[in-house]
């Protein structure tokens, strides 16, 4: 009890704090001198606790009072902390409920993290990481999603990844309950899907949300100078290196460190990496002595890491570390429903930004439909992208198809309609030589054979005639047509008026 007698209160010190109306915390562990050691913590920092030495001790407990978090070991005489984890989970899915492992067992700090656990301790106990993980799971709001939506501000992650579809509705509801613990979270998801997006918001509605987020492009950091840029350094360790700095890891202590494109890093980086995620210490460039960190890993990339696993390029007991509970993020072609929303969303904040007053733009309901005919292989991102463009060309407060810059292209085997970026930027399909124009007939009654071709070829035939008479001035054309250049240049480019 040597450990207690210095970093605790002595036990008439502790308990004489005054325990916060409903904060409960119940302690299952089959060692009394351990029990002992976590009772006099817990007193100190104010709480009531309750102790049990078996798993049917602790269940007994648990149908008498209502706790606000349990600490349980792994192994008990008459079971294992993961029984305990589940029955929480089913039974009182608001408690949060953190295991205790040996030293060095990561296997079960993942399985318990797996079961739903809300964090993990490693014996022996650092009771500075024992009371951080205590003060977070206290401050664990009771329902994250989707009230949160509601209140969050404007800018918050929370207003920009919207939806109703059906996908979104569920993406929203995994991070409500990841929100809830601490373990690693890999998202997954093709690039501009939102991935940081939700790495953000599932930081906004935790525990952590009043301490940092700190976001890592782990591909544009070069290789020489990973660890000193995750890890820090201290002075006098290198060239340069005049002063101590903190690395990633120390910068987001006590909140989030989000690893994006984490399949890039190389794999000398990614076993200190490991390290640093299970012991939950870093060593600076040039330092002696480990320190600790209180850091969760949120981690993402478009790469499939389980293939990259496979290919030898990513460590698999990392992958294993990292990717305790997946989130994946649909492509917006999986959900083009949402394109309304996401338009006016991405619209009113265009607006915002560029400081325009009064109404904001709105999509004709014509590119509307091209919108959501388009195949987004940029996703969100290049949604935004588009829409910026055509702000930026719009005459007035309707965006209409010609400012989107995208045009449409009939497929000879369904006739549906798609779009293609005008930039080319998109990957177009195939459509083979071009079809050779032929007059539409039309029968003596005066109806063509088809009415789209027909009117085609009227629009194309007064198109010409208005360039002729203006000797290919397109700004002159398009005045004497009564439309816009834009316009004027949307239909060139359709009807192959080059």
């Amino acid at each position: 009890m040597k450990e207690v007698s210095e970093t605790v209160n002595p036990r008439g010190a502790a308990r004489s704090a005054r325990p916060a109306p409903g904060r409960r915390v119940l302690v299952v562990d089959d060692e009394a001198d351990l029990r002992e050691l976590l009772e006099l913590t817990l007193v100190g920092m104010g709480l009531d606790v309750d102790c049990a030495g078996t798993l049917a001790e602790a269940e007994a407990a648990l149908s008498r009072n209502a706790y606000a978090l349990c600490l349980t070991d792994m192994r008990l005489p008459d079971g294992d902390g993961l029984a305990l984890v589940g029955a929480i989970n089913r039974r009182h899915p608001q408690t949060p409920i953190a295991v205790i492992t040996a030293y060095g067992s990561a296997e079960n700090a993942v399985a318990a993290l797996k079961a739903g656990a809300f964090d993990y301790l490693a014996k022996p106990i650092a009771l500075d990481s024992l009371r951080s993980l205590v003060r977070s799971a206290l401050q664990l709001p009771a329902q994250a999603v989707p009230a949160a939506l509601d209140g969050a501000a404007p800018d918050s992650a929370a207003r920009r990844l919207l939806g109703d579809s059906e996908a979104m509705r569920e993406v929203r509801s995994q991070i409500g309950r990841l929100a809830r613990s601490m373990a690693p979270v890999a998202i997954s998801g093709e690039s501009g899907s939102g991935k940081e997006l939700a790495a953000r918001l599932i930081h906004e509605l935790g525990a952590r949300a009043a301490q940092p987020f700190v976001a890592v492009n782990c591909g544009a950091i070069p290789e020489a100078l990973m660890e000193a840029e995750f890890f820090g350094y201290r002075k006098g360790a290198f060239t340069g290196a005049e002063h101590d700095r903190d690395g990633f890891f120390h910068a987001a202590n006590g909140g989030t460190l989000f690893l994006d494109e984490v399949a890039d890093l190389p794999l000398a980086m990614q076993v200190k990496l490991l390290r640093a995620i299970q012991e939950k210490r870093v060593r600076k460039v040039g330092a002696t002595v480990e320190e600790p960190v209180d850091v969760r890993i949120v981690s993402a990339t478009h790469q499939d890491l389980a293939q990259c696993v496979a290919a030898g390029r990513f460590r698999q007991d990392l992958y294993y570390r990292l990717n305790v509970i997946e989130l994946r993020l649909p492509s917006l072609r999986e959900r083009l429903e949402d394109v309304p929303v996401l338009a006016e969303a991405i619209l009113a904040r265009l607006a915002e930004r560029s400081g325009a007053e009064g109404t904001v733009p709105r999509l004709s309901p014509v590119a509307l439909r091209y919108l959501q005919s388009y195949r987004f292989p940029g996703n969100v991102r290049e949604l935004e992208n588009v829409l910026e463009r055509a702000l930026a060309f719009s005459n007035g407060d309707v965006i209409n198809v010609e400012d989107l810059g995208l045009k449409p292209i009939v497929s000879d085997a369904d006739e549906d309609e798609r779009i293609e970026p005008e930039d080319g930027s998109a990957a177009p399909a195939s459509h083979g030589p071009a079809r050779e124009r032929r007059p539409v007939r039309v029968s003596e009654d005066g109806v063509p054979e088809s009415l789209p071709d027909y009117l085609e070829q009227v629009e194309r035939e007064a198109i010409q005639r208005a360039l002729d008479k203006t000797r290919y001035n397109r700004t002159a054309a398009a005045r004497l047509l009564g439309i816009t250049f834009r316009a004027l240049r949307y239909r060139m480019q359709r009807l192959g008026l080059n």
